[in-house]
């Protein structure tokens, strides 16, 4: 799988600074859509308080894909490729999110009704897609990344400082940097009604199956059955609930 980076993609010739900021932030390339974003950024991104609230909850919407009723968002959150982000009915978006649908081909980011994402968190895409079911909490400073696909179930609970990582390197030929390598990812999926505890790692490839509990730092390399209980680095399933 070819990504490409962020810095190739700045640095590439034959492209205006406009269009390279464009592609990689907005999305779209066209100049309504780039002073649309600009406008909305300058005016509500970084505004504090109540006023900052209100802005941004009757601004974002004109940059999303599609936005339901009573969402907020907090301050300095970022969005790329917003018209790829989807958000449902009470969704919360605290402060200093970045909210990323960067891709190509990919569907990007949907997030169902009644979800809550910590603030400091990430959700990344490279072109990859990212779905967050009903009444999933997030707790802050998380990352979900997706070079793939990454499900995260109904009333699933992220503890802060997880990761749920959609995409791995390939590392196969020692005489190359592993920068220099291709990229890979399986994917992850997340069952409903799934815990996660602070500081744990899912790696790319992992199915944890509904109503499972993954311990504090817990590093998942492998599939863990519906209502386990696994637990370790690497994750070792210790009882089932």
């Amino acid at each position: 799988m070819t990504i490409p980076r962020a810095q190739d993609q700045l640095s590439a010739k034959g492209r205006s600074a406009r269009q390279k900021y464009a592609a990689l932030v907005v999305g779209k390339e066209d100049i309504g859509s780039l002073l649309r974003y600009e406008l909305v950024v300058t005016l509500s991104q970084s505004c504090p308080g109540a006023l900052g609230l209100a802005l941004r909850k009757a601004l974002f919407p004109l940059l999303l894909g599609s936005c339901g009723r009573n969402v907020v968002f907090g301050q300095n959150v970022v969005l790329r490729h917003p018209h790829k982000v989807h958000l449902g009915d009470d969704v919360v978006i605290d402060d200093n999110c970045l909210i990323d649908a960067k891709g190509e081909s990919n569907a990007g980011i949907r997030i169902a009704s009644g979800v809550f994402i910590g603030r400091n968190t990430i959700l990344s895409c490279k072109n990859g897609d990212i779905e967050i079911a009903a009444g999933a909490n997030v707790g802050f400073n998380c990352e979900i990344f997706s070079a793939s696909r990454v499900r995260i179930g109904a009333g699933v609970l992220m503890a802060a400082y997880s990761y749920v990582i959609g995409g791995d390197h390939d590392f196969s030929d020692p005489s190359r940097s592993v920068l220099d390598q291709t990229r890979v990812s399986a994917g992850v999926a997340i069952g409903d009604g799934v815990w996660i505890g602070a500081g744990a790692k899912v790696l790319d490839g992992v199915t944890i199956g509904r109503d499972a509990v993954i311990g504090a730092a817990a590093v998942v390399r492998e599939d863990v059955a519906a209502r386990a209980v696994a637990v370790g680095i690497p994750a070792r399933v210790i009882s089932t609930r």
